[in-house]
């Protein structure tokens, strides 16, 4: 018996082959730790964290090491992952600690670009080799409504087009943010590049995966003299899988701390000033695991312990009741509201 066991935090789908995908990495994950390991999902799918949670504490875990598995930080793992624990360690006499998401690694643009590059290659293989230097690569990451995670998306973009030395790189969005897939394609055609490469940085498939490119099947129908490529996600590639493994030791070696400098919680960010000391708590309680499977009912209130936290190191007490903030852009034209 382990006092010591890991817990996999995923955001959860409506679409099973991305709850099954996920799956499919924690069960590779368990064979990489001599703990104990279980997984679950925040909204829709199931095992619901709570599930997971309380598989570890039957078998004896008194420090559970929880890590998100998500791309980046945004409102999920900044709020609604650690009030999930928080409130779960405080009922349970359980020690949670709550690692950093994948982020800015090496190995991850290492992996993003092997994607890439796989894409070139079979697009080569049949259609005949254009040049990088004549492709424009098009990054595109979920979107969220905090610049910094949406900033990440923009900096992996970068990395990829610098290190694979395309012609020119630009950065979308699926939603939330701007600008979304289409727009950003309908302004790339015109710079005169002959192929155009699609690559959703996404860890699995789901129906903002099916978006991308089916915007992009729209865009290059009406571009016939363009070749579009559409690349495939990251899923399981091995060096995502290493970089999770990582973030579960950070946590024991105190080496975790996520980037508090741009958070929009703590410091007024440009455009994001009124969220500075929102409450931190969770908004999926009503649609956990009711997407794919039985939906699971737990009676519990909403404490907010932050002793068992992870290293972020501030709390988003100074407000109350604030729900979704709302996200200062809805309304921009290459944004959310044309997002059908």
């Amino acid at each position: 018996m382990s006092d010591i066991a890991v817990m996999l935090c995923g955001h959860g789908s409506r679409d099973e082959g991305a709850v099954a995908e996920f799956g499919a990495i924690a069960e590779t994950l368990k064979t990489r730790f001599d703990w104990p390991m279980e997984y679950g999902f925040l909204e829709f799918a199931t095992p619901i964290i709570r599930d997971g949670l309380d598989k570890l504490r039957d078998g004896g875990a008194k420090q559970i090491l929880a890590v998100p598995g998500m791309l980046f930080a945004a409102g999920h793992v900044k709020n609604d992952v650690p009030s999930v624990l928080n409130t779960y360690a405080a009922q349970n006499d359980v020690e949670i600690k709550f690692g950093r998401d994948l982020g800015i690694d090496t190995r991850m643009v290492r992996a993003a670009g092997e994607r890439v590059k796989e894409a070139m290659a079979a697009a080569d293989a049949e259609h005949g080799v254009v040049p990088a230097h004549e492709t424009l690569l098009v990054t595109v990451g979920r979107g969220a409504s905090d610049p910094d995670a949406n900033s990440n998306v923009a900096k992996v973009s970068r990395m990829l087009w610098e290190g694979l030395g395309f012609g020119w790189g630009e950065t979308a969005y699926s939603g939330v943010t701007f600008p979304l897939v289409k727009p950003a394609l309908e302004h790339v055609v015109k710079l005169g590049f002959k192929r155009v490469l699609v690559f959703p940085y996404f860890l699995f498939t789901g129906i903002l995966v099916r978006r991308i490119y089916d915007a992009t099947d729209e865009v290059a129908a009406q571009h016939p003299d363009i070749q579009f490529v559409k690349a495939g996600y990251l899923n399981d590639h091995p060096l995502v899988v290493d970089t999770f493994v990582d973030r579960v030791h950070e946590i024991l070696e105190g080496t975790g701390n996520m980037n508090c400098q741009a958070c929009k919680y703590r410091d007024q960010v440009l455009g994001f000033e009124a969220e500075v000391g929102l409450k931190q708590e969770s908004h999926h309680h009503h649609v956990e695991g009711i997407g794919t499977g039985d939906a699971h009912s737990h009676d519990h209130d909403h404490a907010h312990d932050h002793a068992h936290g992870h290293d972020h190191g501030h709390s988003h007490g100074h407000a109350d009741g604030h729900g979704h903030h709302p996200y200062p852009h809805a309304d921009h034209p290459l944004g959310p509201k044309t997002l059908k």
